[in-house]
């Protein structure tokens, strides 16, 4: 399953065309294969059909000239996804096993190594020039300042600005530059190019607000993600922020979140405890005001096709349960 789905026929093909790219590009050696293969299964394919969407947005654009930067943007947030799994300790994701459960820390990081490293070759191979090159590596840093942050703050509740700078850095910043990068290669002016930006930067934010949501109140089925996931590894996340302020047994919540050894009984508890406030209606009026914002960005010289295309994924990301 994967945003297409959702769209007109527009990215079905270079989907289809991604698909073969990144198998291509994990087959070189067969424990890499058979380790990354069921992760990249279960993907969305949000970030290279932004930035394929984008690179259409006044016209045609040679699919080869687009293929080895759409599959170094999966293979980028694939490699993020495997860190990250190490830090939290996350025994699932999209419903197979990550691969520190199945192999532990130490090959986990390697292979989350090699698929960046992967990914920067075919971007080289591309010859896509100084300025591309600098906004990838860019990207990369914000990623790992924002897991930083992250790692260093767990277990303790951070103030909106503190939350606002994580999800930024780990989130929005790499639609941004999905949007971005496809904008450039589509030779769109500048004026344009951060609008497509600023649409990316609003998208992830609500992107990031949703998926706490579901952390907590998704299904476990669909998600492939335990609930309460991000209470166990100590991540607090909007909805804990907004029931700390206003639930009478706040209290008793932030005993829970900050506390480093949590049962399943405390994970209810404090389930029950967000439940009984208005956090989840706050959440989501909040993405609805960033998707909002999104749509006030999309420029108007684009394509009519990748215009609705984009407001589309903007309206899926706000109503999705997965």
């Amino acid at each position: 399953m994967n945003f297409v789905s959702v769209l007109e026929d527009i990215a079905t093909k270079d989907l289809q065309e991604l698909e073969n790219c990144v198998e291509q590009a994990i087959s070189e050696d067969k424990f890499i294969y058979e380790t990354c293969e069921p992760l990249f299964n279960g993907g969305k394919r949000l970030r290279p059909v932004l930035f394929l969407l984008c690179s259409r947005s006044l016209g045609d654009c040679p699919i080869e000239k687009t293929l080895p930067l759409a599959t170094a943007l999966e293979l980028i947030h694939t490699a993020s996804l495997v860190h990250d799994d190490i830090l939290d300790n996350a025994q699932k994701r999209r419903r197979v096993q990550t691969v520190n459960s199945m192999h532990g820390a130490q090959i986990a990081v390697l292979v989350g190594d090699y698929l960046f490293a992967k990914a920067f070759q075919l971007v080289a191979q591309g010859n896509y020039g100084s300025k591309i090159d600098a906004i990838l590596s860019m990207l990369v840093k914000d990623l790992c300042i924002g897991e930083i942050m992250q790692d260093r703050a767990i277990f303790t509740v951070p103030t909106m600005t503190e939350y606002y700078d994580r999800i930024n850095l780990k989130t929005a910043i790499f639609l941004s530059t999905c949007c971005k990068l496809g904008a450039i290669i589509a030779g769109m002016e500048q004026k344009d190019i951060d609008s497509l930006a600023s649409y990316g930067t609003s998208l992830g934010l609500a992107f990031q607000i949703i998926d706490d949501v579901l952390d907590f109140f998704g299904d476990e089925k669909i998600t492939g993600k335990k609930i309460g996931g991000d209470i166990k590894s100590g991540v607090i996340n909007l909805p804990v922020i907004r029931a700390l302020s206003v639930s009478d047994e706040a209290d008793v919540l932030r005993e829970i979140v900050t506390r480093r050894e949590v049962t399943q009984s405390d994970i209810d508890d404090a389930l029950e405890i967000i439940k009984n406030t208005d956090a989840v209606e706050y959440c989501k009026q909040r993405a609805d005001s960033h998707i909002d914002s999104a749509r006030q960005n999309l420029p108007f010289v684009m394509k009519s096709s990748v215009s609705l295309a984009l407001e589309q994924i903007a309206d899926f990301v706000v109503d999705r349960s997965w």
